[in-house]
């Protein structure tokens, strides 16, 4: 299957043929050599293989043969029934024009207009050089959205879409894209799929996009995240605006923002500004309201929660150490004890003091700012993770552990139900040891609590009957083999992709408990900088196992497509990781 170009007038497509094989004419009119490329890509037997190029009539860049041969590039894959054309045609982005949106509310209407434009932006970035005697193709773009008037991402949003790209007729130069969704995000979802029917060509120079194209789609998972820990290292807001786009690109709809932890408390709250005078590591190393508000708009535009986890009651430092200061008695307990191994995973240690009512009224404050930054109403996380048992008792030795836990998570809903009629649909807590009475003493909140599971083991031995997100380390974590900064060795084996791919412990769980997953990128040894290439595009493996779910591995047909997925990234500015070397990535089918 070969490019079919642009029906153009001979003396154009003679100057095409001079491009290719001999010149390319600048604007200044000058001249400069070019040769035949050495490679022509052919499709045999659903492969894209490399012959050496021998006329220019049968020349096919790589990019073009992975995209029309038969397997299909789009990432994730879609769940429903697929058509895409094996003919493609030349575009420009500026050439796509939004001609009818139909919405259900004024908000949803404006949010649809700027995701369009999102689209453009991503084209342009891909656009090089741009060839002026090529006959673009116009792509109109018709979007019905007629469900929800809210385009926020929440947990009952219907993410599916319907998606078809055909030639209109008559025209022989215009294309119609026609979008239906029930919300704003199932048309996001749709426009980000009919971006990725579109590529650059290296040999030609030019966009191009498949000529016709049938998709209906929707999600296997509703929970598709992707956690941050912002708190033991800093990242700029615009780095973590990059990852957004890159968990856009890959439909997943969760960025878990762990915000805080013992080492640091970045964010500066106008409700309680002592955390963050007692808790940032440096003056400038500090999100403000501002920043999370367009983190927010970034991921709300690219059908993306934002979920800011504030972790407690382990897990805190100095950021809690001012209350004899103010006359509030202690906030926090064990702090920076010693030596630190016995109490928490790493220093400086801290634990909260359960037992002072000063510290629910400070949370109830933190989570009513929160809500009104992110606007995440449905869903909250309340942290849990890692309590030091020997902490609480050492410091309250007529109370258990578990008591104290149960204290402290009772009070701290009592506090979300003040602020509102409805508790939130899901909160989620981290798994641990003390979590096994949740059913039995929590038993009147327990359809609205949810565990985040960090072991293979844990949720064997805890989890039965309560919804869960697995965020398994032993495959999701995207830190292992990198070591910790405490040990000699390099930790647990490395997650590849395939790892990442392959697992599917969801096939253990009984029907409707599982949520969905989440990778994690804990930032101990990983500061700015560094965030993209740690987590891409391994991430992009994990979610299209949570948005397909299809039984086959880490076949060689998905290591191929992932990595045009890869290459797509690049081209959108996202520097991710490759996943082997360029040879490999031009004869996939010889490589492994």
């Amino acid at each position: 299957m070969w490019l079919i170009l642009p029906v153009v007038p001979d003396n154009l497509l003679l100057v095409l043929c001079l491009l290719i094989l001999e010149i390319t004419i600048c604007q200044t009119g000058s001249y400069i050599p070019r040769t035949l490329p050495l490679w022509n890509w052919e499709c045999i037997n659903e492969k894209c293989l490399p012959l050496k190029a021998t006329h220019v009539s049968k020349l096919q860049s790589l990019e073009t043969c992975n995209m029309l041969c038969s397997s299909q590039q789009i990432w994730p894959q879609p769940t429903g029934s697929v058509s895409l054309s094996t003919t493609a045609v030349p575009v420009r982005a500026d050439m796509f024009q939004l001609k009818m949106v139909s919405a259900p509310s004024r908000i949803v209407h404006e949010h649809l207009q700027d995701a369009f434009s999102l689209l453009r932006d991503d084209l342009r970035l891909m656009e090089r050089r741009v060839r002026s005697f090529e006959e673009w193709r116009t792509v109109s773009v018709r979007i019905v959205v007629n469900g929800s008037g809210d385009p926020r991402m929440r947990l009952d949003t219907d993410e599916g879409y319907s998606l078809s790209l055909r030639p209109v007729e008559g025209t022989g130069v215009a294309l119609m894209a026609d979008i239906a969704a029930r919300t704003f995000c199932g048309a996001r979802h749709a426009l980000e799929t009919l971006s990725q029917l579109v590529w650059i060509d290296s040999y030609l120079g030019s966009l191009l996009i498949l000529e016709a194209a049938r998709i209906d789609d929707a999600p296997r998972f509703r929970y598709r995240g992707l956690l941050v820990d912002t708190a033991r290292n800093f990242f700029p807001i615009q780095e973590l605006m990059l990852n957004i786009d890159a968990m856009a690109a890959s439909k997943m709809n969760t960025f878990h923002w762990h915000m805080t932890d013992s080492q640091a408390f970045p964010l500066f709250t106008n409700s309680v500004p002592e955390f963050w005078n007692y808790g940032a590591q440096t003056p400038g190393d500090v999100y403000t309201p501002d920043d999370v508000r367009l983190v927010v708009r970034r991921a709300r535009l690219r059908g993306i929660r934002v979920l800011i986890e504030i972790d407690a009651p382990a897990h805190v430092g100095y950021a809690w150490n001012w209350g004899p200061t103010a006359g509030l008695n202690d906030f926090v307990v064990c702090l920076n004890a010693e030596p630190w191994f016995e109490y928490c995973g790493e220093p400086p240690c801290g634990q909260l003091n359960p037992l002072n009512p000063r510290v629910y009224d400070l949370f109830e404050r933190l989570y009513n700012e929160i809500l009104q930054l992110t606007g995440v109403e449905d869903v909250v996380h309340l942290g849990g993770n890692q309590i030091s048992d020997r902490c609480w008792a050492e410091q309250y030795k007529q109370n258990n552990s578990m008591e104290l836990w149960l204290h402290f998570t009772r009070s701290i809903i009592k506090r979300l139900e003040s602020q509102s009629e409805n508790l939130p649909n899901l909160m989620i807590f981290w798994m641990s040891h003390l979590s096994e009475r949740f059913k039995s003493d929590m038993r009147e909140y327990i359809q609205h609590i949810g565990f985040q599971v960090p072991s293979v083991a844990w949720a064997q031995k805890y989890v039965t009957g309560i919804r869960t997100i697995l965020s398994h380390e032993d495959a999701w974590d995207l830190n292992t083999g990198q070591g910790a900064w405490y040990e000699e060795h390099s930790g647990a084996p490395y997650n590849s992709w395939q790892r990442m791919y392959e697992h599917r412990p969801w096939l253990k769980h009984a029907s409707g408990i599982v949520e969905g997953a989440e990778a994690t990128v804990w930032s101990s040894t990983l500061s700015e900088g560094g965030l993209i290439q740690r987590a891409w595009p391994r991430a992009a493996a994990l979610a299209e196992r949570l948005w397909t779910d299809r039984p086959e591995g880490a076949t060689r047909p998905v290591h191929a497509r992932l990595d045009v997925h890869r290459s797509r990234l690049v081209s959108r500015g996202i520097q991710a990781s490759p996943l082997w070397s360029m040879w490999c990535t031009q004869n996939t089918y010889t490589c492994g």
